[in-house]
Formats: structure tokens, C-alpha cells, sequence
């Protein structure tokens, strides 16, 4: 990848940390940090540097970046005003955050704060649209800056923060709970975006995927779902935190195992089915304190009446909140289309819970899941991941 195209990786990760965890988070800082360090190497042989998103094309001056094509950011920056970003001289890490929150408050990311209170100390900087001059094409002036765009919904950032964390926890590193927990609370702020809570889903675009878009989406139901219930809102983060990592012991099984296109054998079955097990123990490897997470991922797939697994010496029901869990995982996995079957509609996989009360799942969470879902059948937003 070449070096321009490096920064403005460099530079909308950084957007994305800002929009998940705000301005004072040290993930945030991290991003804005490495953002500047790139620039500053950038600029030792471009001193000024001028970025025009075209369309499905991004531009360093003249230069057109072949490996940025089809790049998802340069449109986003487009629609929020930021067609052209142009770069006068060297930043430090104070106007590197204040370019990074004025950036992202235009392209509708969360928790980037006010527009006016980002304006100053970024002379060096300018961004804006494109103007075109005399009917013909586009010129290099920029134009005032533009409105800022309404709330997106599109969880983007959400998915990478926990795709990120299932890699770091793969690579040894302890779970990371405050990163966790914010993809939680930022998940909470999508819902209540409007006057009515909605309930933003994201659609499986790649298989590979699956379990970052799948984890995302059973904390959003599960979260609604406890909130229907009238449970408290401790509880209902609780729960939104375990239903994000209730696969998380899923980064244990072989990837040729997760994406397998047809059925599994019986030895593949057996190793996928022990992903539950170490869910619970990667979870309280962390912090004993996450009693409920740990045991969420423990009996996620234990079904009201004794089956599922994993096998148990002497078989009990699951706890209040696994079961909870358990009716929003089977709805979404219901949902998404797999590799070797279609995705059901949701009337489907709504009459499956129905039909399978009792016997797979608690019958009165089944009832309020079902009625939840056909009452906000208006609400529910599917986006694609």
C-alpha cells in the first residue's frame, strides 16, 4: 500500500475510534497519535497535500490511489461535505483531534461533539466541496463548509471494534473490557437515536463476517428485548455485554471449520461444540467479575428442555438471561444466510420460536420476543454490515 493511501487508512481509523468511544478515550488518542505519526512521514517528502474523493476514486493530487477503489470512506466523506482535504502543513496531536472531530461530526459518527467547538486551530487544514466553474469541471476551490449530516445507523464502527477485539483476544491479550463495554454503551445511543427506539440490524454481506455481524446484532435484540421486559438498566447493559461475547470462545475453532460451505462432520461438529466452554473460560480468564457474560457463553445453546450442549454430567435448565440470549441468537442465525441454506424471513424464523416454545425455548420469553418483534416490525432497520 503506498503512503497516501496509508494516512488516510491511518486517518479514518481514527474517525472510527472517535465515533465508538469519544474524544477522552485512550483508543482514541492511540489512533489520532498514529494518524499524526503518518502525516508527519507523509509530509517529509509531500509538505502539502491535497485529497480529492471522486465518486469510487481517491486522488493524491494528480495521483490516482488504485488500491483506495471502491474505497467505502470516500463517499462517506463526500456526502458529509469533505470532497477535497487538503493538508498546508504538519499537525500535532491537538489539531490532529480537532481536524478528526470536525471530520467525523460531517459524516454523522457519534460522540464527535459540536462542530463549532472543533473549528479552531486547524488553519492548516481545509476541506470542502467542489467547485465548479464556468459549466466546466471541477476546480481545486473549496467551498463553505456544509451542514452536518444526520445520525448513521450503519454500526460500521461498532462491528470493526469487535472483530478488533476478537483478534486481540485470539493473539493472547486479555479480554478487552472497557472496549467492549463502549461498543455496548455506543450500540444503546443507535437505539435511542430517534423518539421511538429502533432496532438497527446489520445484514451479512461476507460470510467471513459472520461472527463480528452476527455478535453485534444479538446484543442490539437482546438489549430491546430487556428493555421490553421492563428490566432495569444495569440489566440491560449486563445483558447486552454478555450477548456480545456470548461466541466468543467461536476465535478457538478453525476458520476452515466457521466458513465451512456444507454440513459439518461429526468430529467438526464436536470441536465447534466446544466453543461454549471456552467462551466461559477466555470471559472469566478476565475478570470474575463477569459472572453473567461467563455464564452466557456457557449456555447459550442449552435448550428449556435439557438439550443442546455442552453436555452436562447432570442436566439442568439454563439461567434467566442465557435463555433470554438464546431466543435472540437462534432468531438472528435464523436470519442470516449461511452456506449451506438461504436466509429464513423474518415471519419464518418468528414462527419457529412459536412453534419450538417449550422445548427449545423458554415459552414466555418466546411469547414476548415474538410479540416485540411483529409490534416493531417498522422499527427494525437492516443495514448492511
Amino acid at each position: 500500500m503506498s503512503d497516501p493511501a496509508r494516512f488516510l487508512t491511518a486517518l479514518t481509523r481514527a474517525l472510527s475510534m472517535l465515533g465508538l468511544y469519544g474524544e477522552d478515550h485512550r483508543t482514541f488518542k492511540q489512533a489520532a497519535d498514529a494518524a499524526c505519526e503518518r502525516l508527519g512521514e507523509l509530509q517529509e517528502t509531500h509538505p502539502q497535500l491535497q485529497f480529492t474523493f471522486l465518486g469510487e476514486d481517491v486522488l493524491c493530487g494528480r495521483e490516482l490511489l488504485h488500491e483506495l477503489h471502491r474505497w467505502e470512506w470516500g463517499p462517506r466523506l463526500a456526502r458529509g461535505g469533505v470532497e477535497r482535504l487538503e493538508f498546508l502543513a504538519p499537525l500535532n496531536q491537538r489539531e490532529m483531534e480537532q481536524v478528526l472531530g470536525d471530520l467525523a461530526a460531517r459524516v454523522g459518527l457519534r460522540n464527535a461533539g459540536s462542530l463549532e467547538s472543533r473549528q479552531a486551530g486547524t488553519e492548516n487544514v481545509r476541506y470542502g466541496q467542489l467547485q465548479v466553474a464556468d459549466g466546466a469541471s471541477a476546480s481545486s476551490g473549496l467551498t463553505e463548509a456544509m451542514p452536518l449530516a444526520t445520525l448513521s445507523y450503519a454500526l460500521k464502527e461498532e462491528r470493526e471494534a469487535i472483530g478488533w477485539l476478537h483478534a486481540e483476544v485470539a493473539g493472547g491479550v486479555p479480554l478487552p473490557l472497557l472496549e467492549a463495554e463502549a461498543v455496548v454503551r455506543s450500540l444503546s445511543l443507535a437505539m435511542h437515536a430517534d423518539q421511538a427506539m429502533v432496532i438497527p440490524l446489520l445484514e451479512l454481506k461476507e460470510f467471513d463476517q459472520y461472527t463480528t455481524t452476527h455478535s453485534t446484532n444479538v446484543s442490539v435484540l437482546a438489549m430491546a428485548l430487556a428493555e421490553y421486559l421492563e428490566l432495569g438498566t444495569g440489566a440491560v447493559r449486563s445483558i447486552g455485554l454478555a450477548a456480545l461475547l456470548h461466541d466468543l470462545g467461536k476465535i478457538r475453532v478453525p476458520r476452515e471449520i466457521l466458513v465451512k460451505p456444507g454440513r459439518l462432520t461429526e468430529s467438526e461438529r464436536t470441536i465447534m461444540q466446544r466453543h461454549p466452554v471456552e467462551g466461559a473460560r477466555l470471559i472469566l480468564e478476565r475478570d470474575d467479575e463477569l459472572e453473567i457474560a461467563a455464564m452466557v457463553a456457557y449456555e447459550h445453546h442449552i435448550m428449556i428442555d435439557g438439550g443442546g450442549y455442552p453436555h452436562r454430567h447432570y442436566p439442568r435448565g439454563a439461567q434467566y438471561a442465557s435463555r433470554l440470549v438464546h431466543v435472540c441468537d437462534v432468531y438472528d442465525a435464523l436470519r442470516t444466510k449461511r452456506p449451506y441454506r438461504d436466509a429464513w424471513p423474518s415471519t419464518r424464523a418468528l414462527s419457529y420460536i412459536e412453534g419450538r416454545a417449550g422445548a427449545e425455548f423458554d415459552p414466555a420469553l418466546a411469547r414476548v420476543f415474538v410479540q416485540m418483534m411483529r409490534e416493531r416490525e417498522g422499527s427494525v432497520l437492516l443495514q448492511p454490515a
